[in-house]
């Protein structure tokens, strides 16, 4: 093979994937772009640059766009505390059954999004055992409720992302070196200790993984404030879904979700630059 044709080689290989991301994601990005940009009723739009689209959407839609990262926030952290212990549980205590304890966490992907979210609208139900359990030992008055309440919608985005939290935090527990666990026993160090300067260290990556699989999707997710939430708990996602199949304002629907993607964007910047990116690409696991 020529000198030339070697250099051809990389181009070739990267080919199918750049193509897909033209397709799929610039030129999309372009049309949004585009939309956003328009003035007009539907179903007659004007290209005018219209740039007052961004702040105008954005006033009108304030409280939605920081109610979708509360809750997103709210339910990664919820998600990190019960996947954490989860997922170590399953590396260092599953012993045979790990691969029956794994099949249990991806089960639920058997099973389609928006009926999963369903069902969850028929456990909280206010007829439903939970509601009941709840009244009995007085967490919830008799004649209160736990659907359309923000803890029902929280509820329902950590149940839905929780998988996508466990499974990388324990892909990275899971190829850590435990002679490295059992070396800062030997050194004198607690269990506490070792698990504090050694495992959660070195399991970072997963944990910075995890965080932004869930962050990110659950921000701009509408279908658990639709059916779990009320008028008072709608999100961002619901606003830009009426915006662009009920009420056929594109530009606004589309000036939002630039909104949403720039500021996704930011914070996922400012996270990694907090943890380290060598957390993000597990550098400091390899160097361990």
């Amino acid at each position: 093979m020529s000198a030339r044709r070697r250099r051809l080689v990389p181009y070739f290989l990267l080919g199918p994937g750049l193509l897909w991301l033209i397709l799929f994601f610039v030129a999309p990005m372009f049309v949004m772009g585009y939309v956003s940009l328009e003035s007009g009723i539907f179903p007659t739009y004007t290209f005018d640059w219209n740039f007052s689209n961004f702040g105008d959407a954005l006033s009108a839609h304030g409280t939605q766009f920081l109610r979708a990262f509360e809750y997103s926030a709210a339910a990664t952290v919820i998600a990190l505390l019960i996947a954490y212990p989860l997922a170590y549980g399953i590396a260092f205590r599953g012993g045979r059954f790990k691969n029956a304890m794994l099949l249990a966490v991806v089960a639920p992907f058997f099973t389609t999004y928006l009926i999963r979210t369903l069902a969850w609208e028929t456990i909280l139900s206010d007829n439903g055992v939970v509601v009941n359990t709840l009244q009995t030992l007085g967490l919830v008055s008799p004649d209160g409720r736990v659907l359309a309440t923000t803890g029902a919608v929280i509820a329902g985005l950590t149940y839905n992302f929780l998988p996508f939290m466990i499974l990388p935090i324990y892909a990275s527990l899971e190829r850590l070196d435990t002679n490295l666990i059992e070396a800062a026993k030997d050194l004198y160090s607690s269990s506490r200790t070792a698990f504090l300067k050694v495992t959660l260290p070195l399991s970072m990556p997963g944990v910075v993984a995890g965080t932004l699989l869930t962050f990110i999707p659950a921000t701009g997710d509408y279908i658990n404030a639709q059916f779990l939430g009320g008028t008072n708990q709608a999100m961002i996602g619901n606003v830009i879904q009426s915006l662009y199949l009920v009420q056929n304002d594109r530009p606004f629907a589309a000036a939002l979700s630039f909104i949403l993607m720039a500021t996704i964007l930011l914070i996922v910047l400012i996270y990694i630059r907090f943890a380290g990116a060598e957390a993000l690409m597990g550098e400091e696991s390899e160097r361990a």
